[in-house]
């Protein structure tokens, strides 16, 4: 009964505060406008794909209409592939700010085409969308800073705190009570808005629940490096700067040192070196004996090894295989770019670990799958699309198989995928 009556009394003392009211309505409000700006923009980009997909499947039947044979069919036909964002990805925009996330690819050399971007906002490129992953991550520890650095001092500059002691017979549990009411508040006041945009959207309940506990984790570590550093007998103003210090220790220069870090320890080539290496590839052939292009087509692709001889100066089978030879060229740097980027991302994770803000961030990201590792896996799937669409293709232009557009229904179609 005593710790039920020392709860209502500690409620009803911050009910009657009002700046708490206000700094837990600043709360609601932000996180209301974090999850809001995520979900248009995870509509925006939904319509976007809606939209790409009606215009392509037009483009394509056009093309086709224009077409009679195999190879100009496949020079002249674009694909539309894509990543559809997870349910939780409006909580979490990750990779899908950073990275292509929707391609137009042809049958064409690929490593030319997959890193290719949309030219897009270069300021938003920089800061990103206001999402609720930077708002849990920045902004939530802030409004704890604000609401409990002066627990125990402003009781003191007020000369309520010897009263306040006597009248509880312990000196610190009205402070770890209010603490507590006070995160639990802030808390309630961040979740709620994601549980119901995170139901609204259709996320799932188990990614749900683990989102809202990883944010309580979280509140509850500031919570405590909050109380822990209030408990000082010093001013509210010192107090509030040795917080701050704190925030800017965790949230901004160690992610500002580990990103050097993480680069200098693990060098990976640039996607514009590989585009350069598959493109020179692709020119050189030009000038180079037809017999050298089709011997490196044959040794990845033997099948077609007594199909390679030329009739005349010019055959789609050879520009194909030349396309083929491109990207073998440019392999070896397209899986160390991969593997690199792999490479630093568990880098990131393990240096995460000293700067929670960062570590919460990767964690949304995870359960968005708008992280490192949904983004390869999008590219791997991109790259195995493309296969199919070769391997389609060879048939009819190493057997000169006739053009029949009964066959196109056959040309394979890009698997969409609607995540959690």
């Amino acid at each position: 009964m005593t710790l039920l009556a020392d709860t209502a009394r500690e409620a009803r003392h911050l009910a009657r505060r009002r700046l708490f009211l206000v700094w837990l309505v600043v709360t609601v409000a932000i996180a209301v406008l974090s999850v809001r700006g995520g979900l248009q923009e995870v509509d925006a980009q939904r319509a976007t794909i809606f939209e790409v997909i009606q215009l392509d499947r037009a483009e394509r039947e056009a093309v086709r209409a224009q077409q009679s044979d195999w190879g100009g069919l496949a020079y002249a036909s674009f694909h539309f592939v894509y990543e559809e964002p997870s349910a939780f990805a409006f909580a979490a925009l990750g990779q899908r700010e950073r990275e292509p996330w929707k391609h137009r690819v042809r049958a064409l050399a690929l490593e030319g085409q997959i890193y290719e971007r949309d030219a897009g906002n270069p300021v938003l490129a920089i800061v990103g969308n206001f999402d609720f992953a930077f708002f849990g991550s920045m902004v939530v520890p802030l409004l704890l800073i604000v609401l409990l650095h002066d627990l125990r001092s402003h009781e003191q500059e007020s000369r309520r705190l010897s009263l306040l002691v006597a009248s509880s017979g312990d000196a610190s549990s009205p402070f770890v009570l209010r603490a507590a009411l006070i995160s639990i508040a802030v808390f309630l006041a961040s979740a709620v808005p994601l549980i119901v945009a995170g139901i609204m959207s259709g996320t799932s309940g188990l990614t749900l629940w683990l989102a809202v506990l990883a944010l309580m984790i979280y509140v509850g570590m500031w919570a405590v490096l909050c109380y822990q550093l209030s408990k000082r007998d010093q001013n509210s103003p010192t107090l509030l700067g040795q917080l701050l210090g704190v925030w800017v220790l965790l949230a901004i220069v160690f992610p500002s040192i580990s990103r050097p870090i993480i680069e200098n320890s693990v060098s990976i080539p640039s996607g514009a070196d590989i585009q350069m290496t598959q493109r020179e590839a692709v020119n050189d052939a030009w000038d180079l004996p037809k017999e050298v292009t089709m011997d490196a087509f044959v040794r990845r692709h033997p099948e077609w090894a007594s199909h390679t001889a030329m009739e005349r100066p010019f055959e789609w089978k050879w520009y194909f295989a030349f396309q083929q030879v491109g990207d073998q060229a440019a392999e070896s740097l397209s899986t160390a770019y991969a593997e690199g980027r792999m490479h630093r991302d568990q880098l990131g994770w393990a240096l995460s670990l000293l700067s929670p803000p960062a570590l919460f961030e990767r964690v949304y990201q995870l359960l968005a799958n708008t992280d490192v590792r949904a983004q390869l896996a999008y590219e791997a799937k991109v790259r195995a699309y493309h296969s199919r669409l070769r391997h389609f293709y060879y048939p009819k232009l190493f057997l000169n198989e006739p053009f029949d557009p009964v066959l196109l229904d056959q040309t394979p179609s890009y698997p969409s995928r609607s995540g959690d």
